[in-house]
């Protein structure tokens, strides 16, 4: 009985302990509450909220971070504070956040010019084989194309009535001369022998050796045949006459190329012309050699621009003694440029020097003449050379310092003098770009700190703090007109309509994980740029597509010719800013809607955007790895006149 009693006064006990227990759970705050109320306590003050491990995650209220899932703390206040356009972080944050910072500095930079190109003949050393006289062909010694023939081989046996006639007057004008050398009137011997070598001269020109002519006249007899010989060595590159034809004075026979010197012809992009020289040393490999490197001069840079490739021809002159280069060939070229202050090309080994403008392998250390072709020798310094004597070295900053969107260029400035890391944004104005370096013109001054890595989370972050972006400029502030009031030439977002149609092709290889088809969809918008005719854009939209091509040049070459996937989207990144600004100038071309993707873990948390021609979003950047990571930022409209055209396909 008593062992009943106190069975139920445990179990009586412990019913009360789990009521109080919940109880009591109820009334005390757990971590949750916590942060409510914490949440619901800041909230009056506007707080921002970011992610201890993800600084560039910042929300307007407490949560998760959408990235590792943590609890969101509170942004310290006057991170969010200061100029509009800066941005401050504790030293914690800015360790996470990956914010490396380098000095503006004056300093000599190289950079390397890469063109490509083919091998052609020494336009110069090309000798044309003609009939000198009217006759027939008899005899061709030469009878087929890529004979290498030495100087004085004989080519050609020629029939000509002519020849006949004027070898008896060569007998003739000797037989004189003998009647004529005892005869007291010197008039008549001095008649005699003008009339000798005149008829020698006619013979001389008309190709015969002065051994042919001495052999006529000691025998006496005639012949009415002539064989032409080669005046030059080389290779017949060309065959124009048949044995039995006949020709008239002047008609060629054949060509003959001389292979020990040729030519390269590369196209140099227009960005590009700013670091290149006449006298420069140019590098190159082909095909056929790999592993082994040539070298040449530039001997001309033509003065004229090829309007839809935006590139110029530039020519190197190259010994060939062993006759390895070939006549088309491609090559790969490359030119080191040093350069000095004001974008100037530094050359220390051809200071103070003499140079021929024709000839860049001639040159002396003092004024003279080109002993090929003599014309008078000028300075180095008047072609564009200069030495560190003449100028200071420019004012540089990394190039992965400066965001550079269409004519704006923009860098984060670290103010020194915080208490805490302080960045505030500054449009600058830079000058080419050098390697891995900018030459800046204005907006800095030597010694400043610029942000080289994170500057895409700082512009992220001043976003999100609803501050400016240094990065977008609106169309008010351009004086640019919205797309629907732009009048678009049809056949202009016919050509339009093909550059979105290939870039779309890249951006869904690239969301496959494709790098061929990659490359492929990459020369198709290169060429689709190509033909795109500026004189059919309005006039408040040219300059805008004549900086979008120069802008695109260099990343689609390069996607071209790689077959790395992190290479392919590091390029398709460079492309897809072009794209997105003249999206959103002109409007959707190549479909009714172009939605504008955003990825925020792309190139290590920095975030990429890119454009879709629907709304299923593909990740280019991490492709089957997270195909979906992504949101829709924004969705522009095709023109009124873009809706009306029908989207064509590359081959149509």
């Amino acid at each position: 009985m008593e062992q009943s009693k106190n069975k139920i006064t445990i179990i009586i006990t412990a019913v009360i302990c789990l009521a109080l227990g919940f109880g009591l759970r109820g009334l005390l705050p757990t971590r949750s509450d916590h942060a409510a109320h914490e949440a619901e306590g800041v909230a009056e003050k506007d707080t921002i909220w970011t992610c201890s491990m993800h600084p560039q995650i910042q929300l307007p209220e407490f949560g998760l971070c959408p990235i590792c899932n943590m609890d969101l703390i509170p942004l310290e206040e006057d991170s969010a504070s200061g100029s509009p356009r800066s941005f401050a972080a504790s030293e914690e944050a800015t360790k996470l956040m990956d914010i490396e910072v380098a000095p503006v500095e004056r300093r000599s930079v190289t950079t390397s010019i890469r063109m490509v190109g083919k091998i052609d003949y020494d336009e110069t050393r090309l000798t044309t084989i003609t009939a000198w006289i009217p006759g027939r062909l008899d005899r061709l010694f030469v009878d087929y194309t890529g004979i290498p023939v030495r100087q004085g081989d004989h080519l050609v046996s020629l029939y000509s009535p002519q020849l006949l006639t004027a070898q008896q007057e060569l007998i003739q004008a000797r037989q004189a001369v003998l009647d004529t050398q005892d005869s007291d009137l010197e008039v008549i011997q001095e008649s005699s022998l003008a009339t000798l070598k005149a008829v020698r001269d006619k013979l001389r020109l008309w190709g015969l050796t002065a051994e042919q002519i001495a052999e006529i006249e000691i025998s006496g007899q005639v012949s009415d045949h002539m064989t032409l010989y080669a005046p030059t060595g080389g290779i017949v590159i060309h065959k124009n006459a048949k044995e039995g034809m006949y020709v008239k004075e002047g008609d060629p026979i054949y060509q003959i190329a001389d292979l020990s010197q040729v030519w390269i012809k590369l196209d140099a992009y227009e960005s590009d012309l700013a670091w290149l020289r006449y006298g420069q040393e140019v590098r190159f490999d082909t095909i056929a050699y790999p592993g082994e490197t040539f070298t040449g001069t530039i001997a001309y840079i033509d003065p004229i621009l090829n309007d839809q490739t935006r590139t110029a021809k530039v020519r190197v002159n190259v010994a060939n003694d062993r006759g390895m280069l070939k006549p088309g060939m491609l090559v790969k070229a490359q030119v080191q440029a040093s350069v000095a202050g004001a974008g100037k090309v530094m050359a220390p080994g051809l200071a103070h020097k003499w140079i021929c403008p024709m000839h860049p392998d001639i040159i002396k250390d003092r004024a003279g003449h080109c002993d090929i072709c003599e014309m008078p020798l000028v300075t180095t310094e008047s072609l564009g050379y200069v030495t560190l004597d003449d100028l200071e070295p420019p004012l540089v900053i990394p190039a992965s310092a400066a965001l550079v969107t269409g004519k704006r260029a923009v860098v984060y400035v670290q103010n020194t003098e915080a208490d805490k890391p302080t960045f505030e944004g500054r449009e600058i104005v830079l000058g080419p770009r050098a390697g891995d370096f900018y030459l800046v013109h204005s907006g800095l001054d030597e010694g400043e700190i610029v942000v080289t890595q994170g500057n895409f989370k700082i512009d992220s972050a001043l976003q999100i703090q609803a501050k400016p972006s240094m990065m977008s400029i609106t169309n008010q502030q351009a004086n640019v007109p919205p797309p629907g009031d732009m009048p678009i030439d049809p056949e202009l977002l016919q050509q339009l309509a093909q550059i979105y149609q290939a870039y779309f092709s890249m951006q869904q290889a690239l969301a496959s994980d494709q790098p061929h088809k990659s490359m492929m969809a990459a020369s198709q918008l290169q060429k689709a740029v190509q033909v795109v005719e500026v004189d059919r854009f309005v006039e408040d939209r040219k300059d805008l597509w004549k900086t979008a091509r120069q802008s695109l040049q260099s990343p689609l070459t390069q996607a071209m010719a790689s077959h790395d996937l992190k290479d392919l989207r590091e390029q398709f990144y460079l492309i897809s800013q072009q794209l997105i600004q003249l999206s959103q100038a002109l409007g959707a071309q190549g479909a009714d809607t172009v939605y504008i993707m955003h990825c925020p873990m792309a190139f290590d948390n920095q975030g990429a955007d890119w454009l879709q021609d629907n709304d299923d979003l593909k990740n280019p950047y991490f492709g089957a790895m997270m195909l979906q990571c992504g949101t829709i930022e924004e969705e522009i409209k095709a023109t009124s006149a873009a809706s009306e055209i029908k989207t064509l396909t590359p081959g149509d």
